[in-house]
């Protein structure tokens, strides 16, 4: 039987992965534990062939989960009624369909694993796990994203105990803590929460930051960034003087809302200084034809590494809600715009997600 499986979404979630196997000094990152790198939300296949060359993990997986609008029969399942019954009939049928259809993509044998580990369990790998009542334990998908949004809560609006007592049972599935297979979750702060779950368990990340020798910060470099020198050097030499950082985001959806974002952050908080931008993975747009008064940070990474590279600085980070702001130490200043700021862009509805 193998040690431990983690099942990644996200660059940051391979970074956090990273960080708690160096955490465990002599029983970790040394091939013991597997790591499976989802594609259903993010393309990480690049990383797979340095995360295997790293000796860190024993194998690496690619996990082809799908998306539920891969199953156009499901969509009938989640309309909204306003007779709570008829609601909770076809979230229980949608619960085990959606498990169903997943089971041919979910070609790791996960019953192998002493410990299963999941981030964002709100995607098909929850539902599946439940489904074959395999324990696993959850983590947080971004540093403190409950304070911004709580999936369990806005998901599951109207009569939301009764819900996470049916999940309990496994009759249905809610994320985050609250399936009848989810051991734990780890968060890192429960202080800024608005709602608590028996179920989570704190793990600060910063100390696992803090811990990282400086060998280990150069491997993960080496695994998120082929060029790292390269990119130090080029860096290093505009990120000088008056210079800001701006963090994108996939949100709106619209594309022509984002444009505007950029144009008119540069426009207001940006005046007299060169600008570097940093795409967020998600976020397609070609920054450098947008602007090309600015640098556009090429590649895809947790912005947290950039910790990591000595004789980096910025006068600024601007974000709109940004999770990863607070673990920014190579700036002076760090505006986080909050999610309030994409009010003028589109309908509040879209992103208003503390009303729960």
């Amino acid at each position: 039987m193998r040690e431990r499986i983690y099942v990644c979404h996200t660059f940051y979630n391979v970074y956090i992965t990273l960080l708690k196997e160096f955490a465990l000094g002599e029983a970790g990152a040394q091939g013991q534990a597997d790591i499976a790198l989802s594609t259903i939300s993010s393309d990480l296949s690049p990383l797979k062939e340095r995360l295997e060359a790293s000796g860190i993990f024993g194998q690496v997986f690619l996990l082809d989960e799908k998306k539920d609008s891969e199953f156009p029969e499901l969509a009938k399942y989640k309309q909204s009624y306003n007779n709570i019954l008829r609601h909770l009939y076809n979230r229980i049928v949608y619960t085990k369909k959606l498990a169903r259809r997943e089971e041919p993509y979910m070609t790791i044998d996960f019953r192998q694993y002493r410990d299963v580990y999941v981030y964002c369990d709100s995607d098909p790998i929850g539902y599946y796990l439940n489904y074959k009542h395999i324990y696993y334990h959850a983590l947080e998908d971004g540093l403190d994203c409950l304070k911004y949004l709580d999936g369990a809560h806005y998901d599951n609006r109207g009569h939301f105990r009764l819900k996470a007592f049916l999940s309990s049972l496994n009759i249905i599935f809610i994320q985050n803590g609250y399936g009848k297979y989810c051991l734990d979750m780890e968060i890192n702060d429960l202080s800024c929460l608005r709602h608590t779950c028996p179920k989570y368990k704190v793990v600060p990340r910063k100390p696992l930051e803090l811990a990282l020798t400086r060998e280990q910060k150069q491997r993960i470099l080496r695994i998120f960034m082929e060029d790292a020198d390269d990119f130090v050097k080029e860096l290093g030499e505009k990120a000088q003087g008056d210079c800001i950082l701006f963090l994108t985001q996939p949100h709106p959806q619209s594309v022509k809302a984002r444009e505007q974002i950029c144009h008119d952050i540069i426009r207001d908080y940006c005046q007299g200084a060169h600008v570097m931008i940093k795409p967020h993975p998600r976020d397609l747009i070609d920054y450098g034809t947008l602007r090309p008064d600015c640098t556009v940070i090429r590649g895809k990474f947790p912005v947290e590494i950039l910790n990591f590279l000595e004789g980096i600085h910025f006068q600024k980070v601007i974000s709109i809600a940004t999770t990863a702001l607070d673990t920014i130490d190579f700036a002076e200043e760090k505006i986080n715009l909050g999610d309030t700021f994409w009010d003028q862009y589109e309908d509040p509805e879209n992103h208003n997600w503390r009303t729960v």
